[in-house]
């Protein structure tokens, strides 16, 4: 099974799509994209895929190790989102070609489904509580919002009192049986992320997200102090080694790395055992495409401590390009009471429409963050 032709797809909204070819004419897709950065990953994958072709699709470790290994610099968020598309296309290639998915491929499934959360904003917020409340209408058992938009290092009281009013107004709406989980997107300094996250906790949410930047480890220690609710980070970690010290800390509940972003399905099915080993549960980062999200749920079907999946359906980030956009079947991603099904078929579960995929990537797409500033017209983090 030696891989022929590595091809990449920049499609609407912000995604990248990699599709691996084999001489026999099967394929598999990836996903391997950083928000806003997908040309220079798109270069990256070009410059790896001398390590592919030619390969046997069938030895995905050692293809692993030498795409990590083979070079002298190694890790960060380019070089490791090049190796998870390969990585993710190498899995469905692998289980289209033993008519086996990926999570069986992995030891078997230890869940039929597993619950979802949909996005309500918070940016700049307004009407987050009814927004809150007509998710919950749709079926969904939990949602994720920011706390904020951009906060100073030390910052007014007032934002303070408005973030706690309107997380308290979502908590009103949905009532205590029902899953809130608030981002603060790193924006929040040390300072700050301790006054929040003290404030925050008769709320008793699911989870915070990235209270402080993730470089900042030393900081998670004294936050930690100031909270009872479960802290989440990873989606700027992108290996085993970059979540060690976060597992030798003890400072976080919940990891969530991304299959697009942290080395593909084989790095990202590591970590969840790392996590375990630490009593510590996994929620992978997952706001980008279709094959993301089917890797994704590949690994929550095997992986034990999986908790809860990120999905990017209705986002707003989904300008021109929805999930089902590119798929043969888009009901395979079907939610019902807050869960989806873990994809039964084989490798990665979906198939992708080829067709579209190469319509839409005559148009590709420009994503590009925006950049906040504060009031004095300092650069904030957004």
């Amino acid at each position: 099974m030696k891989i022929r032709k590595l091809e990449l797809f920049k499609v609407p909204p912000r995604w990248l799509f990699l599709k691996i070819t084999s001489e026999d004419g099967l394929s598999g897709w990836g996903e391997p994209v950083i928000e806003g950065r997908a040309d220079t990953v798109a270069a990256a994958v070009t410059e790896l895929a001398n390590y592919v072709l030619g390969r046997n699709g069938d030895d995905i470790e050692d293809i692993w190790q030498v795409l990590y290994r083979g070079g002298f610099y190694r890790g960060g968020p380019i070089l490791m989102s090049a190796i998870a598309g390969i990585d993710q296309a190498l899995w469905d290639l692998k289980g289209k070609r033993y008519n086996l998915g990926v999570h069986q491929m992995l030891g078997g499934k230890v869940r039929d489904r597993i619950q979802v959360y949909s996005w309500i904003g918070g940016d700049k917020p307004s009407e987050v509580a009814k927004a809150a409340k007509e998710k919950k209408t749709q079926g969904y058992r939990a949602i994720k919002m920011n706390a904020s938009a951009e906060l100073h290092y030390v910052d007014s009281p007032v934002k303070v009192d408005e973030i706690v009013e309107r997380i308290g107004s979502v908590r009103d709406a949905v009532g205590k049986d029902f899953g809130i989980a608030v981002d603060f997107h790193g924006r929040v300094h040390r300072a700050m992320a301790k006054v929040l996250a003290a404030a925050l906790d008769p709320f008793r949410l699911m989870f915070i997200e990235e209270p402080v930047l993730s470089e900042h480890s030393e900081a998670l220690v004294e936050i930690t102090r100031h909270t009872a609710t479960p802290i989440a980070l990873g989606e700027r970690l992108y290996s085993r080694w970059d979540f060690k010290r976060f597992f030798e800390l003890g400072v976080i509940d919940i990891i969530q790395p991304d299959v697009s972003h942290a080395g593909g399905i084989s790095e990202v099915h590591k970590l969840a055992g790392m996590a375990e080993a630490y009593d510590v549960a996994v929620a992978p980062h997952c706001p980008l495409g279709p094959i993301n999200l089917a890797a994704s749920l590949q690994l929550d079907g095997c992986v034990p401590n999986a908790l809860i999946q990120e999905q990017s359906l209705g986002i707003h980030y989904n300008v021109g390009g929805e999930l089902g956009d590119y798929l043969s079947d888009p009901t395979v991603f079907r939610y019902t009471d807050g869960y989806v099904d873990i994809p039964r078929g084989s490798g990665l579960g979906i198939e992708i429409n080829e067709e579209a995929v190469r319509e839409a990537a005559k148009k590709g797409h420009d994503w590009k963050n925006p950049v906040w500033r504060l009031v004095d017209g300092s650069v904030a983090e957004w």
